[in-house]
């Protein structure tokens, strides 16, 4: 598996009947639309945990009763 985390989403096209997939580091993937759409629900469903992940990091790291704003003083 890549060990680079990319900030940036890959390319997807539909070309006669495939979903094709290109993103970093020349990744490149062609895909049922049955698989495609599969492949959709199961990103989203990840997104969505991994943005859990890094609110409960955050929060764990910034225990709520910390005061954030600056001190001007």
């Amino acid at each position: 598996m890549d060990n680079h985390l990319h900030d940036q989403a890959s390319e997807v096209v539909a070309d006669h009947g495939e979903v094709q997939v290109s993103g970093p580091d020349g990744v490149a993937v062609s895909l049922t639309p049955d698989a495609a759409e599969e492949t959709g629900t199961r990103l989203i469903k990840a997104a969505s945990e991994a943005r859990q992940q890094l609110v409960h990091q955050h929060s764990a790291a910034c225990p709520a009763n910390l005061n954030h704003r600056p001190d001007y003083s």
